[in-house]
């Protein structure tokens, strides 16, 4: 891009419950971004799974993207989920959720024959039931197909017909070779896998096909590609449905006691990796608001003002699925013997207090394992609005906190498609940030 050009781009982000298409606007001191469409959705149980709604998606994006007049478009979502193609390119059925129950115990089957020690050594990637290497293990449509793509991918085939799968999201299937970048073939047949379902891996910058360009698909590789650091000592917590917090370092970290710790090495834009852990993040809130069926602030201001008493792990396999999270929240607190919160703002207050916690340990633990030393802490996403949990994390980590941009992952999106030199530096330039210090212990 010349110093003097502006363009403008399309910006295609799925979450794990709502899309968007972002129109945006990039020049060498420029970085605007509208909200064009918005469209939720939930999974369903539909053919005895919990499945996405494939076609509500291809509609929803098409919609989006119509008329409008952009260089270019890029699309980013949630990892580890999949569509599986046949031979003439039609999807087999709608995707399986991760929140699906099919990987209940199939990750004992596999750790029995790929011990856990030589899959992190392999792979780099945390051992979590939700992959997509466990998901393939218990999908029985997977001795069919001829396909298999990840989310972004299959909204890509949609637009261009072109089969491929972008780099940064390959690397959350746990079946990439961490060290050669490339698909671990050996490793599927172990498993019984097909390799043939695996496309040629692409890299973010890479055009796909018509105005679409590859990005950082595994939307948290967006994000983290428009964290506002100024300098490499900072930590990151993409915070929405879920968090991901880590460090950005050069090279993977694949030690015994980082697999003991439970961190993944998922690839970054640029060739970073992503050295983190996942926290369940605000699924806790957004499940608790949907059954109490109340608005989110006035629990937020409730919950600012009482007392820290109770504290869970987010992590628990017990809040992965939909439910009545409130309950499990209450349950959790009377089995390790904590003061039971009785209302909804208590409730609240126990989340937000375990998610900052839940934030300080992994942080914690990143610094030790990659022996990278922090000066500050960015929230990223939508958590960044969350004042009081902005402060609870400032203060249990002893950091501060640089709160924002809100939509970290539409402009990584947008600046990989514009392939701006300096990304982190016109994010900090052009979108406020919000400072939290840590309160006097």
């Amino acid at each position: 891009m010349s110093a003097a050009a502006v363009n403008s781009y399309a910006a295609v982000d799925l979450g794990a419950s709502s899309g968007r298409v972002m129109l945006g606007r990039v020049g060498a001191d420029l970085l605007e971004l509208r909200e064009v469409s918005r469209f939720s959705y939930r999974p369903t149980e539909r053919c005895g799974a919990l499945r996405w709604d494939a076609e509500f998606l291809r509609h929803s994006v098409t919609e989006g993207l119509r008329g409008l007049d952009v260089r270019s478009v890029g699309i980013d979502s949630w990892a580890v989920d999949y569509g599986l193609l046949d031979d003439s390119g039609r999807l087999l059925a709608d995707p399986v959720c991760y929140r699906d129950s099919r990987t209940d115990g199939v990750v004992d089957r596999v750790l029995a024959t790929v011990p856990a020690e030589e899959l992190y050594d392999r792979t780099g990637i945390q051992i979590l039931p939700i992959n997509t290497l466990y998901q393939l293990v218990a999908d029985p449509l997977a001795q069919q197909a001829a396909h298999l793509l990840m989310i972004p991918d299959l909204v890509a085939y949609w637009l261009t017909g072109e089969i491929g799968a972008e780099f940064t999201n390959a690397s959350t299937t746990q079946l990439l070779d961490v060290r050669s970048g490339q698909w671990a073939v050996d490793l599927m047949d172990r498993l019984g896998i097909p390799a043939h379902l695996f496309p040629p891996i692409r890299r973010p910058g890479t055009p796909i096909g018509g105005p679409v360009v590859a990005v950082g698909s595994h939307d948290t590789a967006s994000a983290v590609h428009a964290v506002p650091a100024l300098t490499d000592r900072f930590g990151y917590i993409s915070c929405g449905t879920w968090s991901l917090v880590g460090v950005e370092l050069d090279r993977p970290v694949l030690s015994a006691d980082s697999l003991a710790a439970n961190f993944t090495n998922e690839a970054g834009v640029g060739g970073t990796v992503r050295y983190l852990r996942n926290v369940m993040g605000l699924w806790l809130l957004e499940e608790s608001l949907r059954v109490w069926d109340l608005p989110r602030d006035p629990l937020l201001l409730a919950a600012a003002s009482l007392p820290r008493r109770s504290v869970i792990d987010p992590n628990s396999p017990e809040f992965l699925a939909p439910g009545d999270m409130p309950s499990r929240i209450v349950d959790a607190c009377r089995r390790t013997d904590q003061p039971v919160p009785a209302t909804p703002p208590e409730i609240v207050r126990c989340i937000l207090d375990s998610l900052a916690a839940a934030y300080r340990d992994a942080l914690l633990d990143a610094q030790r394992l990659s022996d990278k030393e922090l000066d500050v802490v960015h929230i990223v996403g939508g958590g960044s609005r969350n004042e009081f949990l902005c402060q609870l994390t400032a203060d249990a980590c002893r950091l501060p906190v640089l709160a924002g941009p809100v939509e970290a992952t539409a402009l990584g999106n947008l600046l990989v498609q514009a392939d701006i030199p300096a990304p982190r530096r016109l994010v900090a330039a052009t979108h406020p940030i919000r400072r939290y210090d840590p309160a006097s212990p």
